[in-house]
């Protein structure tokens, strides 16, 4: 743009400025004349004899103007445009010459390193590079990446195998901070050489994982670009590893990280030793490292884990079924791991393991490595030994150090991968002492009366379990998980499948303390139903085949319209004829079904849940809440669980949860404290009125067997249906404690283990809560508590009132006998005899719903001390699982409801 532009309009008369504007030869000013301003004859486009000049004026000839033959133009834009038709851009001007004008020539224009944009290019060529720009750009790239790879390479250098592939241990300690037991990878890994090692198992690792691994580099290209690229957009980290890559990843890095700088340095490393390595030598270092679960590193810990033999002894389909676990033990374990994941049950895992275990075999027949004739021998999964058989782990140790595992896998962000590499101190709330005398208690009852040489078919599959917990913090002082943990695979102490029976009572009566019954009167008409706290003074029936009612007043039917008929054991009833009126409190002493099975009705079902689950259950092991025998114990929670309900009450309703480690710690510091939290589950007053009932039943009840002369004890009794499980739990303000008893054939080679029935174990005509329980609870506690303060508890507050009284004098048991004296008195399974209404004859059935007879009513067998009724699942055949008690209703794995 020129400085005539910028200027403003110049005097046209006299001056210098004048004289300037008027030459018209070869300008020396210090701006170039247009073109057409010049006075040459080739800058002339047409004639004008008048015009304007670009500044208004003007334009004429003389000695200041353009010349005769110039044309005159009305303004600087027709100036410019005449100039570009006239031949493009302006001309420079010439040259001045010596001391005249004030202007130079531009210089030319310095040429650039790199041309972008281009110079000279108008348009979108302006900003497309050259191809000598793309060209020299390329080349820069590549040669950047060779530097650096170079570099990196000269710089890695190869770990020593020894430094990394060593695994740790990890330390537990008793709740006094000695040590229990010291535990971990290094404790399960035997290095053999690769000719230990079957060529079947090197074939189908390098057929299933690395096919190319004798001719490859140590990397994978492709594979690793999937996995960088994945990791850079944050997507779920993946493998894309070589025999190689995973070898140096297990034994001669120490970092497990799935981040780029980790893979980058593996990938240098995997380059390195694929480079100066022998194949045979990675590929041995790669089987003794790798994790094939269980607690086994390396192949010969795996196939004495799984199959109890040396790795040189495996078969084909033993090598494909173990190349199938790297992909990860978790989900290939046909034991199952619901421990870890509720979705790796046995039978999920055995459908993958079977077939990934297929495909490798297939890839063997393909890549030449297995003839079609012998893969052809391998078509089902290969029998496997239990998991627990080939720990070091005995007895109850066993158990112990598998519910701390438990507790920190799903209560911490500590992974079970990173626990089993170890370096952990884990300390846990478990009391030597305490657990001890558990052990003891069980053993002197056990081998004082359980005799399977003597009574095969009663004594045979006889279990026990237990759990103690604190009121206070709901620490897990001990447990009894079974005979030994190498020879009875199941926990007995978390989920077993056995139904609690009338220890389930007690809930009943706090949720018709805590909510009340529901008040009939005008439900129809109000939004929400009115409601009278119960006293445990409050009245009820205690006739036997009593007909249940809602609480409409109508009697309750099931879905085929029969009517349910609620029995007590024996057939007999309480209480004095014709109402069979019992207060609560004698209610729970006798184990009363029929008293408690209303009540339930009259507080709704799902408030009685409620009040469980409040307790301390979880509502997975809880039975569906569709029929009135939910109330009387068709549930099946862990002994951890029922002591720790019951000590909600101990605690005045403070409900604490369950734990069974309180620290754990790394060589940086700790990892995981427990913090307490407890809730107000019950109003103390609702707490202390259940206890001081169930004090009597340790009283003068049917836990007489209990009583711990100068202590405070309040617990319940518990049979089940078919005389299948039994239970005492009890507590003292310092220490609750749950005891189960049940016959179950848990055989790993069977798939479906059966709770059998109990008539005649221990010479016993029939087992009860009030029997071998009872008398371990005593034993146990006897011990535990030895040495601390008899505390009593919490004298209860007055509360409720007294629902269904009637004007005739309060009532009294008909029926007084002792829980002993109930046990001679019922030689049979079924009952002999009827108290009141008409019994079934001998060609009755019982069934889902109970007994019943032409008439088509039902009646709900009961056991001595109020067990339960038929369950919603035939008893008979109730099975449960061999998932080290993680499943339904178990204590730390499974739904948290």
């Amino acid at each position: 743009m020129s400085e005539h532009r910028r200027k403003p309009p110049q005097p046209q008369e006299g001056g210098r400025a004048a004289a300037r504007r008027g030459q018209s030869g070869s300008p020396s000013g210090r701006r170039a004349a247009p073109r057409g301003a010049t006075g040459s004859p080739a800058d002339s486009y047409g004639s004008s004899s008048h015009g304007s000049s670009p500044y208004g004026g003007s334009q004429g000839a003389g000695p200041h103007g353009m010349g005769d033959e110039g044309r005159v133009y009305g303004s600087r834009a027709e100036a410019r445009r005449a100039a570009q038709r006239g031949g493009g851009r302006r001309r420079a001007p010439e040259p001045a010459g010596p001391g005249r004008g004030r202007g130079r020539s531009a210089p030319p224009a310095a040429k650039r390193m790199i041309d972008y944009p281009r110079a000279g290019k108008y348009g979108w060529r302006r900003w497309m590079p050259s191809w000598k720009l793309v060209t020299g750009l390329f080349i820069g790239l590549v040669g950047s990446l060779v530097a650096v790879a170079g570099i990196g390479y000269a710089m890695v250098s190869v770990p020593n195998v020894a430094d990394t592939a060593e695994a740790q241990n990890n330390v537990y300690y008793w709740s006094d901070k000695t040590q229990m037991v010291a535990t971990g990878g290094e404790t399960n890994r035997q290095i053999v050489n690769l000719s230990e090692i079957p060529e079947a198992m090197q074939n189908a690792v390098i057929s299933q994982e690395n096919k190319t691994f004798y001719s490859d580099s140590g990397v994978d290209p492709k594979g690793i670009a999937r996995a960088v690229l994945n990791m850079a957009r944050g997507g779920q980290t993946q493998g894309g590893s070589t025999i190689t890559q995973q070898y140096v990843k297990n034994a001669r890095l120490d970092d497990q990280s799935q981040t780029i700088t980790r893979k980058f340095k593996e990938i240098f490393i995997s380059i390195k030793v694929g480079a100066t390595v022998p194949k045979k030598e990675i590929l041995a270092g790669y089987l003794n490292s790798a994790y094939y679960g269980r607690g086994a590193y390396g192949i010969q810990a795996a196939a004495r884990a799984y199959f109890n033999k040396d790795a040189i002894r495996l078969n084909p389909g033993e090598c494909a079924f173990l190349a199938a676990t790297l992909k990860g033990a978790t989900y290939y374990d046909p034991a199952g791991a619901t421990s870890i994941d509720p979705a790796a049950t046995e039978q999920a895992n055995s459908k993958r393991a079977l077939s990934q275990m297929q495909d490798t075999l297939e890839k063997m027949v393909e890549y030449g490595h297995l003839s079609a004739t012998e893969r052809a021998k391998y078509t089902k999964l290969p029998k496997v030994q239990n998991p627990r058989s080939n720990t070091r782990l005995s007895g109850q140790t066993g158990y112990l150090v598998d519910l701390a595992k438990a507790y920190i896998i799903n209560n911490t962000d500590i992974s079970a991968s990173e626990l089993q590499r170890g370096g952990y101190r884990i300390y846990t709330t478990f009391d030597k002492k305490k657990v001890n005398a558990l052990k003891t208690a069980v053993e002197k009852v056990q081998k004082s009366n359980i005799k399977p040489k003597l009574r095969p078919d009663t004594d045979t599959h006889v279990q026990f379990g237990g759990a103690s917990v604190d009121p206070r913090t709901g620490a897990i002082a001990a447990i009894y998980g079974g005979e030994d943990a190498t020879k009875h695979f199941t926990d007995n102490a978390d989920a077993t499948g056995a139904q609690v029976g009338s220890t389930f009572k007690p809930f009943v009566l706090a949720a018709a303390m805590k909510w009340g019954v529901r008040n009939p009167d005008g439900l129809e008409d109000q939004p929400q139903d009115e409601r009278t706290q119960v006293s445990p003074k409050s009245l009820f029936s205690g006739q036997n085949k009593l007909k249940i009612k809602d609480y409409r007043g109508d009697v309750w039917k099931n879905e085929k319209g029969e009517e349910w008929l609620q029995t007590n054991d024996g057939n007999q009833s309480y209480g004095t004829p014709p109402q069979y009126q019992i207060d609560l409190r004698e209610a729970m002493r006798e184990s009363v079904n029929s008293a408690f099975v209303q009540l339930g009705m009259d507080i709704g079902l799902d408030k009685v849940k409620e009040s469980a689950i409040d307790a301390g259950l979880k509502s997975n092991s809880l039975a569906g809440t569709n029929y009135p025998s939910f109330s009387i114990g068709i549930s099946d929670p862990s002994a951890i669980r029922m002591a720790g309900a019951y000590a909600t009450f101990a605690a005045s309703g403070k409900q604490n949860e369950p734990f069974s480690v309180k620290e754990v710690k790394d060589k940086d510091g700790t990892r995981y404290k427990h913090e307490a939290k407890t809730k107000q589950a019950f109003t103390s007053k609702v707490a202390d009125n259940v206890t001081d009932v169930l004090k009597t039943v340790v009283e003068k009840g049917t836990g007489t067997n209990a009583q711990l002369p100068g202590r405070d004890v309040a617990g319940k009794t518990g049979t089940t249906d078919g005389n299948k499980s039994a239970w005492f739990v009890g507590y003292t303000p310092q220490l609750s404690t749950a005891i189960s008893m049940f016959r179950m054939d848990d055989n790993a080679e069977n798939k479906s283990r059966t709770f059998l029935k109990m008539y005649g174990t221990g010479g016993q005509k029939k087992i009860h809560g009030a029997s071998f329980p009872a008398q371990i609870w005593h034993d146990y506690m006897a011990e535990a508590l030895k040495g601390q303060p008899a505390i009593p508890f919490q004298a209860p507050e007055p509360i409720g009132e007294v629902v269904n009284a009637q004007p005739s004098p309060t009532p009294t048991p008909s029926v007084t006998q002792s829980q002993d004296q109930e046990t001679s008195s019922s030689p049979s399974p079924t009952p002999s005899e009827t108290q009141t209404s008409p019994s079934p004859s001998p060609s009755d059935s019982c069934g889902f719903f109970g007994c019943s007879n032409n008439g088509g009513q039902n009646g709900n067998g009961g056991t001595t001390d109020g067990g339960t009724s038929p369950t919603p699942t035939i008893t008979d055949t109730s099975t449960t699982s061999s998932t080290r008690g993680n499943g339904n209703g178990g204590f730390f794995g499974g739904s948290t409801g």
